[in-house]
């Protein structure tokens, strides 16, 4: 190898530098205000129904649900917010964003609508599922969109299952009556007969097989009992599976060994869990809310794996209510932990590190609120990325559309997300902290990756990984560009 010349010398010994500068001053991931206000509760802006406007916004709500289709287009349905009157109550407007704006779709644009069923299988122009918030959805290769359960106005509880095909609902499966018991039948055994109980704040995955996968909830065990459940559910498109967790509502955990599967393993029954899968297909749970009533509401913080067979606890307290662990703002730690708490929002992003935003729960102070901060997780440590670590923070919005490194949506939780064809996250309202109070929004947000100076592999955080990286292609190649 011939010697270095004095360039490439100043070259390397810059970057050397900024690497390791960087790495204890990480911005994380930041965020765009691209539509809809930065004020409270307001009402929706319907237009017309299938005509895209760019006036068009969906009412401030929490609590929908969410898909996002091959053309990178965001659809949101339902939740709990306000109507085109301002009306606050749950809706069961379906909306598509295609990166300008808005369309209302379908649905009402009234808040307290009555589904209509129509017949069991059979697609029709007047069918739609009622009004309702905190449902789960799933979208299929096919890029049909289906919903499952959630409850409506006067707290009844759904277990139907729709599937939206782009022009037609259409009821799947499930009762069209509320507050239905689960049927359970035998552990591991599909049947036609099978079916969820009622529920909502469930949680949702889909395998690589295409299977989708739920997750505990508060709702109907198969005794009738109400509370907060922790059985695990696969439908393949046809049947119900019970697959792990009991039949009976809240269940405490079994943790077993930190790290070690076992079929013995299960998480506590809870509410308001954080769910993704990795590309292996291993589904991962995180915190929640447990609902002991007359007792109780306390939350979660500990991380579980499932791998299609067992349970294992990975990391996180086996106790309630713990504190937030932040350390150093972009600094990966084994100490670090986010603080126990429900509501939040995650997704996956292309190197496989799991990110979460928000939620209420408990800051590094460990006081209870709505949350702003923003953490990733590499597969072994939490690292705190962006936003507060102290509760009920007001966000910073700079100007619609444009970038700014300070920019951040305030403290809040129940918001409605989807990840895009480049694995951006797009945020959109929940239930939040506007400096006085508590409110509802209707703001969108996209957060953007980094494209930081010295961050080679995309995940940022500028760290020796990254170093390694350019030292590799330097002594190869030369300087990397």
């Amino acid at each position: 190898m011939k010697p270095l010349s004095q360039t490439e010398k100043r070259n390397f010994v810059f970057i050397v530098v900024l690497l390791l500068t960087a790495a204890f001053s990480i911005p994380g991931k930041a965020a765009v205000w691209v539509s809809g206000p930065n004020t409270v509760n307001q009402a929706g802006i319907y237009g017309t129904k299938g005509t895209a406007g760019s006036n068009n916004v969906p009412g401030a709500r929490q609590e929908g649900v969410s898909w996002i289709d091959t053309n990178d287009r965001l659809w949101l349905f339902g939740g709990w917010g306000f109507d085109i009157n301002g009306i606050d109550g749950a809706l069961n407007d379906l909306w598509r964003f295609d990166g300008k704006n808005w369309t209302w779709v379908s649905g009402a644009n009234v808040v307290n609508q009555y589904g209509f069923y129509g017949s069991k299988g059979i697609q029709s122009l007047f069918n739609v599922p009622g009004a309702r918030y905190d449902s789960v959805s799933w979208i299929d290769e096919s890029q049909n969109l289906w919903l499952f359960g959630g409850s409506n106005d006067d707290g009844d509880l759904f277990s139907d299952l729709w599937k939206y095909n782009g022009n037609y609902w259409i009821w799947i499966s499930g009762p069209n009556a509320v507050d239905q018991n689960g049927v359970y039948g035998t552990k591991g055994i599909p049947s036609g007969s099978n079916i969820p109980g009622a529920r909502w704040g469930s949680i949702s995955w889909i395998d690589l097989n295409g299977n989708f996968w739920l997750f505990g909830g508060y709702g109907r065990d198969g005794f009738g009992n109400t509370g907060n459940l922790n059985d695990l559910w696969k439908y393949n498109g046809t049947n119900w599976t019970w697959m792990s967790g009991s039949n009976a509502i809240n269940q405490s955990g079994i943790y077993g060994t930190k790290g070690i599967p076992a079929p013995t393993n299960v998480p506590g029954a809870r509410e308001k869990s954080i769910s993704w899968i990795d590309q292996s297909g291993n589904l991962w749970l995180f915190g929640g809310r447990v609902v002991r009533i007359g007792i109780s509401i306390d939350f979660l913080n500990d991380l579980w794996k499932f791998n299609g067979t067992n349970w294992t606890w990975v990391s996180g307290p086996n106790v309630i209510d713990q504190n937030g662990v932040y350390g150093t703002k972009g600094v990966a730690a084994g100490t670090n932990m986010p603080g126990a708490r429900g509501w939040s929002i995650s997704w996956i992003d292309i190197h496989d590190n799991f990110w979460l935003f928000g939620g209420w729960g408990y800051d590094a102070n460990g006081s209870g609120g709505e949350l702003n901060d923003l953490w990733k997780y590499d597969g072994t440590n939490w690292t705190w990325a962006n936003g507060s670590n102290v509760r009920n923070q007001t966000g910073v919005y700079g100007t619609k559309g444009v970038f700014a490194a300070t920019n951040i949506p305030g403290g809040r939780d129940s918001s409605i997300s989807w990840i895009d064809s480049s694995g951006n996250l797009w945020l959109f309202g929940g239930y939040g902290w506007d400096g006085t109070a508590q409110k509802t929004y209707s703001d969108l947000w996209k957060f953007l990756p980094c494209q930081m100076t010295g961050d080679f592999n995309g995940d940022c955080i500028v760290d020796f990984e990254d170093f390694s990286i350019f030292a590799t292609h330097w002594l190869e190649q030369g300087f990397p560009r």
